[in-house]
């Protein structure tokens, strides 16, 4: 392992039940009047309301934009700022689960920087600082709160597209696990699972050479020391608490470790990256119209599978950061037992196994593979080289359902 690190941040990140409460003096030392992203239900919510308080309390004017909808599409971000050029803000918050954070981080590019949001698809399209953001997340999975991605859905196009860059990563975090408390099971297992694989693709992704220019060629720039520290915190928390909160969700303990540990899980693929189990997934989404968090869970365990005999050292320290004793096995058992862990606590929160249970007929997946590749700022991160036909060796893979260790 070289000594090479890197992490981009927030500026301030704060974390712990109540800390919602620090929302409005932080908004206020940015500005006066702030315009907040979130969506119709928790538009409705009693700590939402409470929040606004904060906010009006501390002489930070409002404006709220209770629109955003899932998969993010780009009428949403027009009317977002239609409403915000209007009112003039001079801070923009992003409040609930990671389309509402990503519709901030839209709607401030183009308070910014105007054109079209088109203009910034892809890795360093946004040309210098943005309104500055705070985000809120009520939810414990995107990790979007710390992340430089977001993530939307152009008509235009089959899959979503990522606006990725530095300048769109939030000036201040503030996470709060009350905020996930009345959060359903399926969302929590969907959110978590997501959490977990990002922690995991981030631990094992490509580790390229530590040149001066790597920060500034990409954005993801591959495994590293700090990256890695965030990644084992998230694999570690998330796989001991994910069942317990999907079973009880009053359960304060493994809420607290599930925000925890998706907050850390963001840390560590906004700079390392995720790979292919993502890349694979933005067709299967856009085929199946099924969550991201369920299409990444379930092609996790034959990502790992493929990747293994390059991430053997990474598969073992996942393993018994998961919780699995050495007992006496070598790296090579223990990273074969890191993949079954994961399988079943995927299978145990209720999770699909397959493609097929997903609706993905056996003659789409060389489209699958195809599309895959068009991903490259994923494609690149994996620690094997993919191609077209090793993205189908996968794609075929969890359609079969077909892993060479044992799931139970």
């Amino acid at each position: 392992m070289t000594g090479f690190g890197a992490i981009r941040t927030p500026r301030n990140i704060v974390f712990g039940k109540g800390q919602r409460g620090a929302m409005g003096k932080s908004a206020a030392r940015l500005g006066s009047r702030a315009f907040v992203c979130t969506d119709e239900r928790l538009g409705a919510d009693r700590p939402f309301a409470a929040m606004m308080d904060d906010l009006k309390t501390n002489g930070v004017e409002v404006q709220v934009f209770d629109r955003a909808v899932a998969e993010l599409p780009l009428s949403c971000i027009d009317d977002s700022r239609a409403a915000a050029g209007k009112f003039g803000p001079d801070v923009v918050i992003g409040i609930g689960g990671g389309s509402c954070m990503d519709l901030a981080k839209a709607t401030a590019v183009m308070l910014t920087h105007g054109g079209n949001i088109r203009d910034y698809y892809g890795e360093f399209k946004v040309p210098g600082p943005v309104l500055p953001l705070i985000s809120v997340p009520t939810t414990a999975g995107t990790g979007s709160e710390v992340t430089p991605v977001a993530v939307l859905g152009d008509p235009e196009r089959i899959m979503k597209v990522g606006i990725a860059s530095p300048h769109i990563i939030s000036h201040t975090a503030i996470c709060d696990p009350e905020l996930t408390y009345t959060c359903p099971a399926g969302l929590t297992a969907i959110s978590g699972a997501d959490a977990l694989t990002h922690a995991i693709e981030a631990f094992s992704a490509l580790r390229r050479p530590p040149t001066p220019q790597l920060v500034h060629e990409h954005v993801f720039v591959g495994k590293n020391l700090l990256s890695d520290h965030h990644a084992l915190l998230a694999i570690e928390l998330i796989s001991r608490s994910l069942a317990r909160a999907c079973g009880d969700g009053d359960d304060e303990a493994a809420r607290e470790d599930m925000m925890l540990g998706a907050l850390a899980a963001g840390l560590a693929f906004g700079t390392a990256g995720t790979a292919a189990a993502h890349a694979i997934q933005y067709p299967v989404g856009a085929l199946t119209h099924t969550p991201h968090g369920t299409g990444v869970a379930l092609l996790m365990p034959y990502v790992m599978e493929f990747n293994r005999t390059a991430c053997i050292p990474e598969f073992a320290r996942i393993a018994t950061a998961m919780g699995i004793d050495r007992a006496g096995l070598d790296d090579d058992a223990l990273s074969i037992a890191a993949i079954s862990r994961v399988a079943s606590l995927f299978g145990e929160i209720g999770l699909p196994r397959t493609l097929a249970e997903l609706g993905v007929a056996p003659a789409q997946l060389p489209w699958i593979a195809e599309q895959s590749l068009a991903s490259q700022r994923l494609v690149k991160n994996n620690p094997i080289p993919l191609d077209i036909d090793r993205l189908g060796q996968i794609a075929k893979a969890a359609f079969d359902g077909i892993l060479a260790s044992p799931t139970s």
